[in-house]
């Protein structure tokens, strides 16, 4: 797919835009002055495979907070600031890697201003994070409410703001919990400029509800190749919206060094326990970094034929299964031993 041209931002040790890859991010959920708490979830983050965290700032108690995540992970970590700018700065000399703030919300022109010198000074990135309920009076009677058209003006009437002073180390989010909006509302920004593009489906909901409307919203923007990194915003652990991201990324071929699952949704010719199989497979499938695709069948009419492009793969039988390989049968194994046979395969790849 052909991919919009945006600019490149860097963002601590990490690229956004340009010909980097689409990263994924996520947002920690403990109290923010809980220091311990936000360090051990981070690392959790990390360890999923997040590729850049944000941390809520609402005060300069909260600062230390982000200092302290800031100094026990490798990835970036990204400060989110409303209204005062006094903290964006604080979180800058914090070791901020880059700002969430809306300059429109920081008071006046000269508070603005020491936010995108600060910025400039230290190579740091300033994140614009339109939402639905953040669009500005005079943009919402314009337009008549919060609609795409009036949230992509929100977003570049921000940027012109920071661009005022010379500064142009810019990431957009335009958000919406309506997933139409959301889409009609990036096509729009990428249209009006060539800033990265950070995908994401505000108040989406639950880890079901979620994950569907996020699908949709963030996949079929990728699928034009608009997006630069995104975030699938869940009322679940965060840890949740990394594998949710990952795996947006790998249905549409956008994540190549991952394994990827296929399975097939049982009939009454399955004899063996697929749902669990499937789901451990996906599970200890998170940690392969092989550029893979592993099959999960129900029976051998559906195994080695219809899977046959598998790289790998079981297919079920009467309490056993087959292990095949591009659709050649390898060995019958018990079915208390098939997950783990299939990984030492794997491991062979």
């Amino acid at each position: 797919m052909n991919r919009r041209s945006a600019k490149k931002v860097k963002v601590g040790n990490t690229f956004i835009g340009g010909d980097s890859k689409i990263t994924v991010q996520s947002m920690l959920n403990v109290p923010a002055h809980d220091s311990e708490g936000n360090i051990e979830q981070a690392k959790k983050l990390e360890k999923a495979g997040c590729e850049i965290i944000r941390i809520a700032v609402p005060d300069r108690e909260s600062v230390s907070t982000l200092a302290a995540v800031k100094n026990s992970v490798r990835i970036p970590v990204v400060a989110d600031i409303h209204f005062d700018y006094k903290l964006a700065l604080a979180s800058l000399e914090a070791g901020a890697d880059k700002i969430r703030i809306n300059p429109g919300n920081i008071g006046c022109d000269e508070n603005v201003k020491a936010v995108a010198d600060a910025c400039r000074r230290r190579s740091v990135p300033i994140r614009i994070g339109v939402n639905s309920g953040s669009v500005e009076k005079h943009i919402l009677e314009q337009f008549g409410g919060p609609t795409p058209e009036a949230m992509a003006q929100s977003a570049m009437y921000h940027v012109r703001l920071l661009e005022k002073f010379d500064f142009d180390d810019i990431v957009i989010s335009i958000k919406s919990s309506n997933v139409r909006n959301m889409i009609a509302a990036y096509e729009l920004v990428a249209q009006m400029c060539d800033y990265p593009l950070h995908l994401g489906v505000t108040e989406a909901g639950t880890a079901r509800m979620g994950l569907v409307k996020s699908a949709v919203g963030i996949g079929s923007l990728l699928t034009r190749g608009i997006g630069d990194t995104i975030r699938v915003s869940l009322t679940a652990d965060p840890v949740e919206e990394v594998y949710a991201g990952f795996d947006i990324l790998r249905s549409i071929g956008l994540d190549s060094g991952s394994a990827r699952l296929v399975s097939c949704p049982t009939c009454g010719r399955t004899k063996i326990d697929l749902i669990s199989l499937a789901a451990e497979v996906e599970n200890r499938l998170r940690g392969v970094k092989k550029d893979i695709t592993v099959a999960v069948m129900g029976c051998v009419v559906n195994g080695p034929g219809e899977a046959r492009e598998a790289d790998i793969g079981i297919a079920g039988g009467d309490g056993c299964g087959l292990l095949f390989k591009k659709g050649e049968v390898l060995r019958k194994v018990p079915e208390e031993q098939i997950v783990d046979e299939l990984m030492k395969e794997i491991e062979l790849l």
